[in-house]
């Protein structure tokens, strides 16, 4: 099998990866983690006029009809750079989401999308949720127009600064029960919603929002009441693969920056690159690498082919994630010395990074025992 990319996505890596490397420096990405908004609005502006955020969406509503590895070259591109901005929120998930809705859902809310000119954010997770996608006690009853939504959502990302919210809610069942999960798309701004925003781990920001209240259409519904689990762990399968691409290329400008720093640093009369101790540490840093983009090519084809195993493989995708990142990350650090964990090299920012990449949507223990159970 060919695993090489093609001419098309070639061009689509080079694009991104030239754009990343002229705006997306340590400082830049300084700058714009202590702004209001958390990224550059300008870059976003920039890859919808490339046409990146179109690019998964059909033809139809306007994309291009990408395909998983599509998105995989743009992860990993802008993983390499650190980029802050919410390409993964806006359109990988809430974007894979809003593809689920109806035809005239997907007519007035993509188009802004597409365009940069509206800011997503799926607010999913509770207070005692873990990593249970199923477990929501967000109510949401029943009324003469819609729904009334009352409870609370946490870490939520990009929620900060989100136009639109795509809500996880309970319309039926107990509070862990598949059924009776929906989902709404929620105008940000309404009376009733109040957001709490705060710094991640990583750079990036969040909010914990609360529902008073908050009235919602009928029409905001995505896909059937009551039916939305399928779809949420389809598109968190999606989102788990663009994750490890991420991770990939952060991983390997970790690994670049760690050989070229060995390349310099000299110690007892010579660079520290010619200690084999430190060759064998980064040559393992090396094997990790490449063993997370095996997997993450395997989990991408398995996507684009829909086959059987395709949510196997993108926990087992995130398993890999976990131990690799973890691994790399830290032996980058430890291998630059103190001044790994500075603020002004970019070293403890993928380190931070690679953290939230590990715990989002589950961490390695939460994929590897869903992994067995999708194997038996």
């Amino acid at each position: 099998m060919d695993l090489s990319l093609s001419d098309e996505q070639q061009m689509l890596k080079d694009s991104v990866a030239r754009l990343v490397l002229e705006q997306c420096s340590i400082e830049k990405r300084r700058e714009c983690r202590d702004s209001q908004d958390g990224f550059d609005r300008a870059l976003w502006s920039q890859l919808a006029e490339l046409g990146i955020l179109a690019l998964p969406f059909a033809e139809e509503d306007g994309g291009f009809g990408g395909s998983a590895l599509d998105v995989m070259v743009v992860m990993e591109e802008l993983g390499r750079g650190l980029a802050l901005e919410p390409y993964l929120i806006n359109v990988v998930i809430c974007g894979g989401l809003l593809q689920c809705a109806s035809a005239d859902a997907r007519a007035t809310h993509l188009p802004t999308l597409i365009a940069g000119d509206s800011q997503w954010a799926f607010a999913f997770a509770e207070a005692h949720s873990r990593f249970n996608l199923c477990h929501v006690e967000l109510a949401a009853t029943a009324s003469a127009d819609g729904f009334l939504l009352n409870g609370e959502k946490t870490s939520v990302l990009n929620g900060h600064c989100a136009d639109q919210l795509i809500v996880s809610v309970r319309t039926a069942g107990a509070t862990r029960d598949s059924e009776g999960v929906s989902l709404l798309v929620v105008d940000a701004s309404a009376p009733g919603v109040e957001r709490t925003s705060y710094p991640l781990v990583d750079g990036t920001r969040g909010a914990d929002i609360r529902f008073t209240d908050v009235a919602v259409p009928a029409q905001a519904l995505i896909g059937d009441a009551g039916g939305a689990a399928v779809l949420i762990e389809d598109v968190v399968a999606q989102a788990l693969v663009a994750m490890g691409a991420e991770a990939v290329g952060a991983m390997d400008a970790l690994l670049d920056q760690t050989t070229e720093y060995t390349r310099t640093r000299e110690q007892f009369g010579q660079p520290i690159g010619k200690f084999q101790a430190l060759q064998h540490r980064m040559a393992d840093m090396y094997l990790h690498c490449q063993s997370l983009r095996s997997l993450l090519l395997y989990a991408a084809i398995a996507r684009d082919e829909q086959r059987p195993d395709m949510l196997q493989a993108a926990s087992g995708l995130k398993v890999k994630l976990g131990e690799a990142g973890r691994f790399v990350s830290q032996q980058a650090v430890q291998l630059h010395g103190g001044i790994g964990t500075t603020d002004e090299l970019g070293v403890g920012h993928y380190f931070k990074r690679l953290l939230l990449l590990n715990t989002l949507f589950g961490d390695e223990k939460h994929h590897l025992e869903r992994y067995v159970q999708l194997q038996a």
